[in-house]
C-alpha cells in the first residue's frame, strides 16, 4: 500500500512496512526519513507493527541495556516494505487469482 503525505509543501510517497519483534524484550523502533519525517513506537516481544514511511527512511531498533539505550539494528525501510499482494484485501486476492 502506498500513502501520500504533505509536509511543508513537499509531497512524500509512503510505503507500508512491517516489523516483527522476535526478541523476548521490548524494543523501540525509530523511523527517520527525509523532510524531517520521524516516528517512534515501543514494540512488545513477539508483536507485529505495520507503519508507513518514505522509502528513503532508516529504521533503528533500540533496547534498554545495562549501560542504558543500546542500538540493536539499523535497516533501510525498503528492507521492511510489504509486498503489494500483502496489502490487498482477501477478496482482492481471490479476484486476482480468478483473472478478473
Amino acid at each position: 500500500m502506498i500513502g501520500i503525505v504533505m509536509i511543508t509543501d513537499v509531497i512524500l510517497m509512503l510505503d507500508t512496512c512491517h516489523y516483527r519483534n522476535t526478541s523476548g524484550q521490548m524494543v523501540i523502533l525509530r523511523c527517520i526519513g527525509p523532510e524531517a519525517f520521524f516516528q517512534e513506537k515501543v514494540v512488545f516481544p513477539f508483536e507485529d507493527w505495520q507503519f508507513c514511511c518514505p522509502s528513503q527512511s532508516r529504521v533503528d531498533i533500540w533496547t534498554h541495556g545495562i549501560m542504558g539505550a543500546e542500538l540493536l539494528d539499523s535497516v533501510q525501510a525498503d528492507d521492511l516494505r510489504m509486498s503489494v499482494e500483502a496489502d490487498l484485501p482477501a477478496w482482492g486476492l481471490a479476484q486476482q487469482n480468478l483473472g478478473t
